[in-house]
C-alpha cells in the first residue's frame, strides 16, 4: 500500500509542477488577451465617481482576467456619456478588448424614446456594478442656510448642473414639479469638479450628486458640515437616517412612478459592459474577473479609502433592471420623456 502511495506520488508530482503552463497555453482566453489592451472607456470627463470608478476597477479586473491584459483608461465624452455608448456599440471592437462604464440613464434615456441614441440597452452585455447609486439633492449650507427641503420650497434656490439633459438637470427638475421645490437651474458645467467648484466658489448654491461621490470626492463638505442632504433616492442608507427619502416628500402615485423611470439607472448604479457579439468564452471570463476582483483586499482597500461602496449588482441583476424599465407602461415613459426634452 505505501508502495504504490509513493508511486502514484512521484507520477503525480511531474504534472503538478508543469501543470499552470500548460493550462495556460490551452486556455484560449488567456492566450486572446496576453499581450493586449484593454480598452476602458468612460464617457465623462476627469474628476468625479465614474472617472474614478473607472480607473479603480481597471487597475484591478486586468489581475483575474486570464492573460492579464494591459489596462487602458480613455475619458471619451460628449453628450452626457452618450458620444460613448454608442462608439462602445457600433465602432469598438467585438473582441473583449473594449469595454465601457456606461452613464446609468442611458438605457432610461432609451426607454423614453430620445434622439440619438444608436445602441439597444436589452443587447449590451452587462459585466457588473460595484455597487447601486443613491442620488442625493444636497444643498451649500454653510453659505446658504439651506438646510432641508422645506428650505427649498419656500425661497429660491440656484442649482447647477452638467450639461441640461442628465441626471444632474432632471433630478432637481423634477423635485420642483413634484415636490414644491423652488430650484432655479444653471446647466453648463463640463463635470462633476468643475461643479464642485461652482459650490465652493458661491457660482450655484446646489446640486444633484450621488452620495458615493460626494464621500469620495467631497469628504470634507461631511466633515465640516458644509452641506446639507435635502433629500435622497435609492436603497435606504444608515447615515442618511436623519435625512426624507424621496418617497417622503413625493405623494402621488404616478408622479413617483415616473420619478422611478427616470432614475431607475441609479439601481445600476457604475454599470460597466460591453458590446453585443464579444465571444462568449471571453465575456464569461470577464465577468467573472469582475466579480472576483470585488472580492480581492486589494481592492476593498482601495475601495474603502476611496469612500466607494461595494455592494455588487451581477449581470443578471443589471438585466432584470433594464427589462423592468422598458415594460414600464408607455404613458409613464411619455410623461418621463419631458425630463429629457427640456432644455
Amino acid at each position: 500500500m505505501r508502495a504504490r502511495l509513493l508511486a502514484a506520488s512521484l507520477a503525480l508530482a511531474p504534472l503538478a509542477h508543469v501543470a499552470p503552463a500548460n493550462a495556460q497555453a490551452a486556455d484560449p482566453v488567456a492566450a486572446f488577451y496576453k499581450g493586449k489592451n484593454l480598452n476602458m472607456l468612460v464617457g465623462v470627463s476627469a474628476g468625479g465617481a465614474y472617472d474614478l470608478t473607472l480607473r479603480l476597477v481597471a487597475r484591478h479586473i486586468v489581475k483575474f482576467i486570464p492573460g492579464n491584459p494591459t489596462p487602458v483608461p480613455q475619458n471619451m465624452t460628449g453628450a452626457t456619456g452618450l458620444v460613448m455608448a454608442n462608439y462602445l456599440y457600433n465602432v469598438a471592437a467585438k473582441d473583449g478588448t473594449f469595454m465601457g462604464l456606461i452613464q446609468n440613464g442611458l438605457p432610461t434615456y432609451q426607454a423614453v424614446g430620445m434622439d440619438g441614441v444608436q445602441f439597444d440597452a436589452r443587447k449590451l452585455e452587462w459585466i457588473g456594478s460595484p455597487s447601486p447609486t443613491i442620488e442625493t439633492m444636497i444643498a451649500y449650507k454653510k453659505r446658504t442656510g439651506v438646510a432641508t427641503i422645506e428650505d427649498a420650497r419656500q425661497r429660491e434656490v440656484i442649482v447647477g448642473s452638467i450639461g441640461s439633459s442628465g441626471i444632474t438637470y432632471m433630478y432637481p427638475l423634477m423635485l420642483n414639479d413634484m415636490a414644491g421645490t423652488k430650484f432655479r437651474m444653471v446647466p453648463g458645467y463640463t463635470g462633476s469638479g468643475a461643479l464642485n467648484l461652482a459650490m465652493e466658489r458661491g457660482e450655484v448654491d446646489a446640486r444633484n450628486n450621488s452620495w458615493g461621490s460626494v464621500k469620495a470626492n467631497k469628504p470634507e463638505w461631511i466633515k465640516n458640515g458644509d452641506i446639507a442632504v435635502l433629500t435622497y433616492s435609492g436603497r435606504k442608507q444608515p447615515d442618511l437616517a436623519s435625512v426624507p427619502h424621496l418617497e417622503d416628500i413625493i405623494r402621488d402615485k404616478t408622479d413617483l412612478a415616473v420619478f422611478k423611470v427616470v432614475t431607475a439607472g441609479s439601481q445600476l448604479g457604475h454599470p460597466f459592459a460591453m458590446a453585443p457579439g464579444v465571444p462568449a468564452d471571453r465575456l464569461a471570463a470577464v465577468r467573472k474577473a469582475f466579480e472576483e476582483m470585488l472580492k480581492s483586499p486589494e481592492f476593498i482597500k482601495e475601495a474603502v479609502a476611496a469612500q466607494i461602496d461595494i455592494d455588487y449588482v451581477d449581470p443578471g441583476e443589471m438585466r432584470q433592471v433594464v427589462d423592468e424599465l422598458f415594460s414600464t407602461p408607455q404613458e409613464v415613459r411619455d410623461r418621463a420623456r419631458k425630463y429629457f426634452d427640456r432644455k
